[in-house]
């Protein structure tokens, strides 16, 4: 009996070899699972893209004039900078024509930061939805340029109505030399040379128009004034008058970091 109770208690060789290949299944398994745990760790996900931001831009005559203000140009210069630097999550659009506020141009909304996956390479993601962004710009643009006419403020009313309110304050993109010309007002006939007269002039483009909507927004303006570059002193005459009317009495922000 106690032999056979000594015999009992001694491993088998059957056994040995099972703990062995469990052992080596094991030492095999944990860098494979280390390396899966420091690809998940590389791919860590981008900050979210929330600011709500618009482009207006200018299918007048004069955003195609050979030598002065080239919208187009404009455009493709500033865009991507625009919606990089703002942190652009969506974009909305609205065209500059003799009635902007009426315009069948229209563009859909554009989402910059679109829905993804925990593996999903977001920088390539992103950069495709603002070529997607750029490529819908150039068709508004293209639309504009067969309705013609300058209506930067009913433009103005209509981004303001487009891009989502109540979260991070809207960003927007004016692709335009501001020369209000549609078929009830035209700036270059009025007299801005003060700031009483211009203040006048706004006067009567409220009463006629209305405010736009964009109270609290930012406002980048890219070629304004650039048909003045010549006289000076028209210049300044004609960027204080739209800093007065947006910042003034459409309680917006003028930025000119892309003004060039």
């Amino acid at each position: 009996m106690h032999h056979s109770a000594r015999a009992a208690r001694r491993p088998t060789t059957t056994g040995r070899r099972s703990s062995v290949r469990a052992a080596r299944r094991l030492a095999a398994v944990v860098p494979l699972m280390c390396a899966l745990a420091a690809l998940t760790s590389c791919s860590k996900q981008e900050e979210a893209l929330t600011t709500p931001c618009g482009l207006v831009i200018d299918g007048s005559g004069s955003g195609a004039a050979k030598g002065g203000f080239d919208a187009e140009a404009k455009l493709k210069d500033s865009l991507i900078g625009f919606l990089d630097d703002q942190k652009c999550g969506t974009l909305d659009y609205a065209p500059i024509t003799r009635s902007s506020r009426s315009s069948t141009c229209r563009e859909d909304q554009v989402d910059l930061d679109p829905p993804h996956g925990a593996t999903t390479d977001q920088k390539t993601q992103r950069a495709n939805a603002r070529q997607a962004a750029a490529g819908a710009a150039l068709d508004e643009l293209a639309c504009a340029r067969k309705d013609g006419g300058s209506d930067v403020w009913g433009a103005l009313a209509r981004i303001g109505e487009a891009v989502p309110s109540g979260g991070p304050v809207p960003k927007l993109l004016v692709v335009s030399d501001f020369d209000q010309a549609d078929p009830e007002f035209v700036l270059s006939r009025k007299d801005i040379s003060t700031k009483a007269r211009r203040a006048g002039v706004i006067d009567s483009l409220v009463k006629a128009r209305g405010l736009p909507g964009i109270k609290g927004m930012d406002v980048f303006p890219v070629g304004l004034g650039m048909q003045f570059r010549a006289n000076p002193s028209k210049a300044d005459d004609f960027e204080a008058f739209w800093t007065e009317a947006i910042e003034g009495r459409a309680e917006a922000h003028v930025d000119n970091e892309y003004k060039r």
